[in-house]
């Protein structure tokens, strides 16, 4: 949910910055989860003023440009070459001088210099509009209306909107809290400020011309249900500032009315829904189940089949609008509408989320309806839009309130008791204080004794329905870092940790892959049910549907961490990120013969250059190698040794390299295959190595043995094989690990070769073996024993050619 930090400010005088407000809002429940600054005009037209346009004539080398000089403050003018057809003399106008940089509404930004343009000097910039982020509008320069002096900052003139916008990761029980109006209530809470209602003292009825009836036939599903009409609108583009506050949150801008309905969800988190009054035929709306199979189209131009559980708008004919979830394609608000019919309602969350999860439609109106709105600001609401749309779009109010609410919502109580209080809490807290706090959050106290009291709960807050619930509210606003650890407290009430933490396992693990450059990526669970059906190492049968899923493309739960991340690749690719070295740590889920599965994954994935551009050394393209040498890393850190590496291919990971231990697999590196990287849209080979981070956590934590460091020196010697192509390294690594494998502790491939000195099917490596006695010194004799009989497996088993 994002929240604009400066429409806070409108509803609550707050005197705190944006990030000490973030603070405090996660220490009350409402997690911010960051915060990102807005810009309604992109560089806020830093750098660029307002210029007098002193001379104009034609560019004495070319016939579509002009030649001016410009006032633009200084003690000098400066003389600018201008493209654009209407420049005149005398014109204030829009000046981007030498050092200054400008952001195109397309395009890159441009940092303003000093060019010779058909050889005539050019000392700055006269702006259209889409050249300064302002609009699309590139017919012409903007000409100001303006008695600002020479010199002066366009913001200046314009007051662009800068705000902060919040991200709060909502928790699904507070659906009170999903608007300003409903923050600033936990704010007030916090900081005693009161919250500022917007007025609709000024609303009045203008007339009684266009009455419409509402009967509500299912008052379970429709507790209570408001509306007006308002006729004689102009459906038009909202003026600026509502534009800017729809935007800052992350909405485009629509129409006037439908705009100020947006306004007025996010305001008071009250869903709102206009009608053209003309299309309601019988000026009649009946609020109504409708038959099953019944089809009914909506905004969207689907055709969808109701159930008998779905609540319906309609008309004295036919179904309008799935009540609280979508609008229908005919009845909406369109450019030729006149007359408008405003609804502002109560919907049973349990008929909402129904109806939502069956269409597969998610909406702000249903994410609200379905979690439990306020029944009591309906008629309130729709006064506020009322007064809106009268500024915004003319008309006049043409009916008198309808509100059907014939049986009103009645509040919750709940019994508290003070001792309860101080058991949960872990602290004795003022009974003063438990009662302020309480009436901050609109809790009423009553039947009040030495032992307790009765809380009355207003209705918004659906999700007090406890004692418990109340003293978690009570400690949120408290602050659970007023309560203090007790001086009593011993070793017996703290959670014995086993020496072979798995988590501080993954900490070493982070620590490791963040120091040798890798970013941390952390990836949804939920993802595209696509991969498993085109991709035949997976199956389509082993995957976990989503049953309120909230799009196809998050439909089920994922089979493996890769495509996930291939998407986070994708992603940085497209933002010009182009040299990436990701891991994430994370869940797969499948079922799999009627049980469902969880297991941990770890995925590394690389792609682009090796390192960064450096003049020391050419740039190189990250390879196999490059990966492997990161695993080894790895298994090093946490000591497994006995891998059996086995080269595999499979639909995925293509030329790639599986090590077992134990006859199973431990992980599987290598490229990405053509396929997935088509499927993922990515054009740069990628290099990924997929472990079973559940085996390698259960490898890692067996017993260690530990034991000093050799005292006695290592050897190395080096041996060049020439061998078939067929060969592997992991070929020769087995015999050596059959042969030799109590004094032989490493072997490497320094150097390869393929070329014209050698047959066409041969290749040549340069090896070195590093040989280690542990419990004496290694004799040259014993050392050449080694290597002999290395030699001679090498030329009899792999038909190698040893070169001197």
């Amino acid at each position: 949910m994002k929240i604009s930090y400066r429409w806070l400010k409108e509803i609550i005088d707050i005197d705190l910055d944006p990030d000490s407000l973030g603070k405090l809002l996660t220490n009350t429940g409402l997690e911010v989860e960051g915060i990102e600054k807005y810009e309604e005009i992109k560089g806020g037209l830093e750098g660029l003023v307002i210029g007098e346009v002193i001379t104009c004539v034609k560019h004495p080398n070319a016939d579509h440009l002009s030649l001016t000089t410009v006032d633009i403050g200084l003690q000098r003018q400066v003389s600018i070459i201008c493209g654009a057809p209407n420049v005149a003399q005398g014109q204030k106008v829009v000046v981007a001088p030498i050092g200054a940089t400008i952001h195109p509404v397309t395009g890159e930004t441009v940092r303003i210099k000093n060019t010779k343009i058909r050889g005539e000097i050019s000392e700055g910039m006269i702006c259209a509009e889409d050249e300064i982020g302002f609009s699309n509008d590139h017919s012409g320069i903007m000409v100001l209306e303006t008695d600002m002096p020479n010199g002066t900052p366009v913001s200046e003139y314009f007051l662009p909107l800068n705000d902060f916008i919040f991200e709060i990761g909502l928790t699904p029980n507070r659906s009170d809290a999903m608007s300003h109006i409903g923050v600033a209530r936990d704010i007030h809470a916090i900081t005693g400020k009161e919250v500022n209602w917007p007025s609709v003292d000024e609303f009045k009825v203008d007339s009684h011309d266009l009455p419409i009836q509402v009967i509500v036939e299912n008052r379970e599903a429709c507790p209570r249900y408001s509306g007006i009409t308002i006729s004689g609108v102009i459906i038009q583009e909202s003026p600026r500032w509502l534009k800017n506050k729809i935007r800052s949150i992350g909405l485009t801008p629509i129409n006037n009315v439908v705009d100020i309905t947006n306004y007025i969800l996010h305001e008071m988190g009250q869903p709102l829904h206009a009608f053209d009054a003309d299309k309601i035929t019988g000026q009649k709306v009946l609020v109504k189940t409708m038959s099953a199979g019944s089809i009914f189209t909506t905004l969207d131009e689907v055709e969808r089949k109701l159930t008998d559980q779905d609540l319906m708008i309609c008309n004295a004919d036919e179904g309008m609008c799935i009540a609280g979830v979508f609008g229908g394609i005919k009845s909406g608000v369109t450019q030729n509408t006149k007359n408008i019919f405003l609804e502002s309602a109560y919907f049973s969350p349990d008929y909402i989320r129904r109806t939502a999860l069956y269409h597969e439609l998610k909406t702000d109106a249903s994410f609200r309806f379905e979690r439990g709105t306020d029944p009591e600001i309906t008629v309130y609401a729709l006064k506020r839009a009322a007064i809106l749309i009268k500024k915004l779009a003319g008309g006049t109010i043409s009916s008198e309130i309808i509100d059907v609410y014939p049986s009103p919502v009645i509040p919750f109580e709940v019994q508290v008791n003070y001792q309860r209080i101080n058991r949960l809490t872990g602290k004795v807290i003022p009974i003063e204080e438990i009662k302020n706090i309480l009436e901050l959050l609109d809790i009423r106290i009553q039947q009040e004794d030495a032992e307790g009291f009765l809380a009355i709960i207003p209705p918004y807050r659906s999700d007090v329905q406890r004692e418990a619930d109340i003293i978690e509210e009570l400690l949120r606003i408290y602050g659970y870092d007023n309560i203090e650890f007790s001086e009593k407290i011993g070793s017996d009430f703290l959670a014995e940790f086993p020496v072979k933490d798995p988590w501080r396992m993954e900490e070493k693990l982070i620590d490791l892959l963040v120091s040798i450059g890798f970013i941390e990526i952390q990836t949804n669970s939920l993802t595209s049910p696509r991969y498993a059906a085109e991709i035949p190492l997976f199956d389509s049968d082993h995957d976990i549907k989503i049953l309120n899923k909230i799009s196809e493309d998050l439909g089920v739960l994922r089979q493996s961490l890769l495509f996930t991340g291939m998407e986070v690749i994708a992603y940085n690719i497209r933002h010009r990120q182009r040299d990436l070295k990701f891991f994430e740590l994370g869940k797969t889920y499948k079922q799999s013969a009627g049980k469902y599965l969880e297991a941990n994954q770890l995925c590394l994935l690389m792609t682009g250059n090796s390192e960064s551009e450096n003049w020391i050394r050419p740039i190189r393209r990250v390879e196999f190698h490059d990966l492997y040498e990161v695993i080894q890393k790895i298994l090093h850190k946490f000591n497994i040794t006995e891998c059996q590496l086995e080269f595999s291919q499979n639909e995925i990971i293509k030329e790639g390299v599986t090590l077992f231990v134990n006859g199973k697999n431990l992980v599987t590196f290598g490229r990405v295959s053509k396929e997935v990287l088509r499927q993922s849209d990515i054009k740069q080979d990628v290099l990924s190595g997929i472990f079973d981070w559940d085996y390698f956590t259960h490898l890692a934590l067996k017993n260690i043995t530990i034991e000093d460091v050799s005292k006695y020196p290592e050897v190395r010697r080096d041996l060049s094989l020439v061998i078939d192509k067929s060969v592997t390294f992991n070929d020769i690594l087995k015999i050596v690990r059959k042969k030799e494998n109590h004094l032989v502790r490493r072997i490497n491939v320094f150097d390869y070769y393929e070329g014209d000195k050698i047959e066409k099917s041969k290749k040549a490596y340069a090896m070195s073996f590093i040989l280690q006695d542990k419990t004496r010194t290694l004799t040259d004799k014993v050392i050449d024993k080694t290597m002999n009989h290395l030699i001679r497996t090498f030329e009899y088993e792999l038909g190698a050619i040893i070169r001197k």
